[in-house]
């Protein structure tokens, strides 16, 4: 499926109105159904705006780190509908899953305090958080040169600068994995679950970059990967820095190629 698209549109500029070709990023519902138990129920799971590409990773990553799937042994077939925008994953007869985890988890606003507490208690006990933090330096050079190696690989964005993309580094800075969508939370269920179907899990000696802002819920997801540094281009919000302090991830924001600000006291820094 394509994952951008060409239109015609109209320009304004200095007075003056063209019409000139634009390229616009594809946005559409992709539908995550679950095939399980002995009695091969089938079950809806979630309905995600996504750009078409990597669905399965996409699916993958998502039930995973909502804590649906915990190892890739569980799977038994992958069905992706592209004309129905629909993924259907198959489990094993024998593999059970919390039937309570398939509802959706929404957390509010960081101004509810004690919400965001019970959120990131929930994290500690549920994810896979409990990996130790590697024992490396990183040179500050390291980090200040993956805005760059981003910047160049995203394809999707030099054609639509519309799409929000997760990557992966490993310890000396080099890019290994790269996934692009409308959807910032997208990018990185779908980076997941790439590694999660490798079975590559957890990836505690890497480094995950985000396009944009570090939300809680991108940190939620890196935590479940056993992500323990976190880059982001923008700026984090405050309950994901809570996040970060209470479960030992280095959590960096506004990274450019000559500066960044670190908002956790980590000894491998």
């Amino acid at each position: 499926m394509q994952s951008f698209e060409n239109q015609a549109i109209r320009r304004f500029v200095d007075g003056k109105w063209t019409t000139v070709p634009d390229t616009l990023s594809v946005e559409e519902p992709l539908e995550i159904q679950l095939c399980h138990g002995p009695e091969r129920n089938v079950q809806s799971v979630s309905i995600t705006m996504r750009t078409p590409g990597n669905d399965q990773e996409l699916a993958l990553g998502f039930l995973f780190t909502e804590g649906i799937l915990q190892s890739p042994d569980a799977l038994e077939n992958i069905q992706i509908v592209p004309a129905s925008n629909r993924v259907l994953i198959s489990l094993k007869p024998e593999f059970s899953i919390d039937l309570k985890k398939m509802e959706r988890h929404f957390y509010t606003t960081s101004s509810c305090g004690v919400c965001g507490k019970a959120s990131i208690e929930a994290l500690e006990a549920t994810y896979i958080c409990a990996v130790e933090a590697p024992v490396w330096s990183l040179d500050p050079a390291i980090i200040c040169s993956l805005p760059e190696q981003l910047r160049a690989a995203q394809e999707q964005f030099e054609h639509t600068g519309g799409v929000h993309a997760s990557a992966l580094f490993d310890r000396v800075g080099k890019l290994l994995a790269l996934r692009e969508d409308v959807g910032r939370h997208n990018a990185l269920d779908k980076l997941i679950g790439l590694y999660f179907q490798q079975g590559e899990l957890p990836l505690s000696q890497h480094i995950l970059l985000l396009s944009g802002r570090a939300s809680f819920e991108l940190l939620q997801k890196a935590a479940a990967a056993g992500i323990r540094m976190v880059c982001a281009v923008g700026a984090p919000s405050s309950l994901a820095v809570a996040t970060a302090q209470k479960l030992g991830i280095a959590l960096i924001g506004f990274l450019r190629k000559d500066r960044f600000n670190l908002y956790t006291e980590m000894q491998h820094l």
